[in-house]
């Protein structure tokens, strides 16, 4: 392999965002540009993973402070993703149905030990390869080491002029963790150590920002607003400009094709009225939601940067205005949330509706089905569901934040393709959901800009490239 992306999550594989979308996307697309590339995750006990056959391809052990990790590495037979896929299998680590959290919500205790376990099996692993990766290509705090790590851990001294590559798909997690658990990593350079410190914190990702050798965002968008609002990284962030792109995230248009969508109860054909009233149907006939009424969905982690907290009293305000749109939450996260839009679901019959689950099938009928897809992103790096709203003829309300701003111009301007607003706030989603109102009642108004924004491309082909430039680049300097 040329470029091995190391990430905590891939699609199918194991899902809990966005990172988990780009982790099984951007390769296959990279693979089909002819640079070949590979993914490497924890073996977690999802389903998905459960019913593969693997192949396994190495073995070791290391000390993580007094504690003896023993681990190996397999390789997903047939290549079902289209790259190959492989694992790091470490028991008592990762040997769970969930990626963060489980089937409760409640997030694992343990998140450091294993994420320190993942990047060093991986690390071992790689240090033992004949023909070893061009670029090592590190996704989100849960890898933010590993570029330090190469750099300056005397273990991987042989991989020392190996690239790096940094994404930050969410900058809210720093990974931060205090000095006092120093003892989990390998013996390194200790004139090197400031190169781990952050606020007197040892940081995963103001190290990777820090060490790697190019740093990305998920759009242009959230790299400037990182560099305002980063949770107290932002002079690092500026200070690091000149080794920083934002390179807007595609999808999966294989995957995300309503022509094609075995999930949806009607695949768009000739006709867009017929396709999307017989999917509005099939959730007029899941959900109780009375029938007429135009519908807006949420899709998504139920936490406060996405804008959850708001719904609530937002959705509850608007319907007890008497204003005619229904509500449809798919999601899981806040159990607080949780129970709140359990009891809305019989404080409003026929108005509002919820699935607190995660389901990607429901998911595609949603957005297939929906006339509008909320989207109150307190932050949002990139945001995929807009880009997938829109492939399905559904019209988004966003925050004009990160790549939501990017992506979705308003419908007010030119070439508008949803309706935006400025301000976290419970009243910017009131005043946000009635212009969505009002574009409803004309129905082919509406009609004509859900068909239009069909026809927008956000495929992977212009990100893969970006990306494939950046990885020429190193591998020319790395040489």
């Amino acid at each position: 392999m040329k470029i091995l992306h190391i990430s905590a999550e891939c699609y199918p594989a194991a899902k809990a965002g966005g990172l988990g979308d780009v982790a099984g996307a951007l390769p296959k697309y990279l693979t089909k540009t002819g640079l070949d590339t590979a993914v490497i995750i924890p073996r977690y006990f999802t389903k998905w993973l459960n019913q593969q056959t693997y192949q396994q391809v190495f073995s070791g052990e290391f000390y993580m402070g007094q504690e003896q990790i023993y681990f190996s590495i397999h390789r997903v037979e047939n290549d079902p993703t289209g790259f190959p896929l492989y694992v790091a299998d470490i028991p008592g680590k990762f040997d769970r149905p969930g990626v963060y959290a489980d089937a409760n919500g409640h997030a694992y205790q343990d998140e450091l030990s294993r994420a320190i376990s993942f990047q060093l099996a991986t690390l071992y692993w790689v240090r033992s390869l004949e023909d070893r990766p061009k670029v090592l290509h590190c996704h989100d705090h849960h890898t933010g080491l590993i570029p330090f790590l190469v750099r300056h851990a005397y273990d991987f001294e042989s991989l020392k002029s190996t690239p790096t590559v940094f994404t930050i798909h969410n900058g809210e997690y720093h990974g931060a963790f205090p000095w006092n658990k120093l003892y989990l990593l390998p013996a390194f350079d200790s004139t090197a150590g400031g190169l781990l410190d952050w606020d007197n914190m040892i940081v995963p990702l103001a190290s990777a920002i820090k060490c790697s050798w190019k740093l990305t965002t998920v759009s242009p968008g959230y790299m400037d607003e990182l560099k305002n609002n980063a949770n107290g990284l932002e002079s690092l962030l500026k200070s690091e400009q000149s080794k920083s792109i934002g390179i807007l995230n595609g999808i999966d248009t294989n995957i995300w094709n309503p022509k094609k969508d075995d999930f949806i109860a009607e695949k768009l054909g000739r006709s867009f009225k017929k396709y999307k009233a017989a999917n509005r149907q099939a959730l007029y006939e899941r959900f109780n939601i009375t029938e007429g009424l135009p519908i807006v969905v949420f899709i998504g982690r139920l936490v406060r940067e996405k804008g959850a907290e708001l719904l609530p009293e937002a959705i509850s305000r608007f319907i007890y205005d008497e204003h005619k749109l229904g509500f449809i939450i798919l999601g899981t996260g806040d159990p607080n949330l949780h129970q709140i839009f359990d009891n809305m679901r019989s404080h409003f019959p026929g108005r509002f509706d919820a699935a607190l689950e995660y389901n990607e099938g429901l998911a595609h009928q949603l957005y297939a089905g929906a006339d509008f897809l909320m989207m109150p992103s307190l932050v949002e790096p990139c945001g995929l569901n807009q880009m997938y709203a829109m492939r399905y003829g559904t019209v988004p309300i966003v925050r004009a934040v990160g790549g939501l701003r990017d992506t979705v111009p308003d419908i007010g301007g030119e070439d508008g393709a949803g309706i935006c607003f400025d301000y976290y706030s419970v009243d910017e989603i009131h005043h946000a959901l009635i212009r969505a109102e009002t574009l409803a009642s004309d129905a082919k108004v509406l009609t004509n800009l859900q068909k239009q924004n069909t026809k927008v491309d956000f495929s992977w082909e212009q990100s893969a490239k970006a990306y494939g430039e950046i990885y020429e680049e190193l591998m020319n300097d790395g040489e």
